[in-house]
């Protein structure tokens, strides 16, 4: 059945008790007490890991570089924008100084038309080219008005930008001060169980201590309660026969799970 170790396999003692100390004909003894700490340091452990990763994951950090994009996104936009209205501002500038250039011979030509100085065929010659030139400003009026626009929209579109680029620069501020603030929380914690594990491991046997950082090292749990016939760890169910042996042994042998490896506390 899954989830439940083979009743007619053996228990493997060498896995159950994986650390041969001579002088305790070839287990490893650990006080019960410095097994219960073992399960308070694994405690520890679990809330570190918990607190780091909640740390990582922190839901501000992910507003926050969503945020970020639209913002980068809309810097650059404005800056494409900014770009735009310089190469249109150039462009408006030669017109308005085409219009000024007619401008200026419609005015000349309008007062030697009105000084009546010169023959009739000047005076003709001059009146049909003021009509051409005042046909000429028009067209040159309506392409200076049509860029006019043009900046209009473009300038109207940078302040839209800029806006938005503000807001979203506010909106990140205030998630960074939440984030700060939730760090400095979440710092204190670890800093506190950071304290409370070492002095928790300085009245814990040094073989039992060093064999729980071993199997942690590896991944998955370096030790965890025996209880209801499963391991803590893994979860999974223990045999009858495999458990009435474990239960039968010395409340100082340490019994190790055969399948995650952690170290299984008894009587917790």
């Amino acid at each position: 059945m899954s989830g439940v170790r083979n009743p007619q396999r053996p228990p493997d003692l060498k896995q159950l008790n994986i650390l041969h100390l001579p002088s305790q004909g070839g287990v490893m003894k650990a006080n019960p007490s410095d097994q219960r700490q073992i399960l308070d340091i694994q405690n520890f452990d679990f809330t570190t890991a918990t607190l780091k990763n909640k740390a990582a994951n922190l839901p501000e950090i992910a507003e926050i570089n969503k945020l970020t994009i639209r913002a980068n996104n809309a810097r650059d936009l404005r800056i494409a924008a900014q770009t735009e209205a310089s190469d249109v501002q150039r462009e408006l500038t030669r017109a308005e100084g085409d219009v000024e250039q007619v401008v200026t011979r419609i005015t000349r030509d309008e007062a030697r038309l009105n000084s009546g100085t010169g023959s009739a065929k000047d005076l003709e010659g001059l009146t049909h080219e003021v009509e051409t030139l005042n046909k000429r400003r028009a067209e040159l009026e309506e392409v200076e008005l049509e860029i006019m626009m043009r900046m209009d929209s473009i300038k109207e579109r940078i302040t839209t930008l800029e806006k938005e680029e503000s807001e979203l620069a506010a909106q990140i501020a205030d998630l960074e001060i939440k984030k700060e603030n939730a760090l400095t929380v979440i710092n204190s914690d670890l800093e506190k169980i950071a304290q409370d594990r070492s002095e928790t491991t300085k009245s814990v046997d040094a073989a039992l201590l060093e064999l729980y950082e071993k199997i942690r090292t590896g991944g998955g749990s370096g030790a965890a309660p025996l209880k209801g016939g499963q391991c803590g760890g893994c979860h999974l169910s223990i045999n009858a026969v495999e458990l009435k042996r474990i239960l039968e042994l010395s409340d100082d042998e340490v019994v190790r799970c055969e399948e995650c490896r952690c170290i299984l506390v008894r009587g917790v």
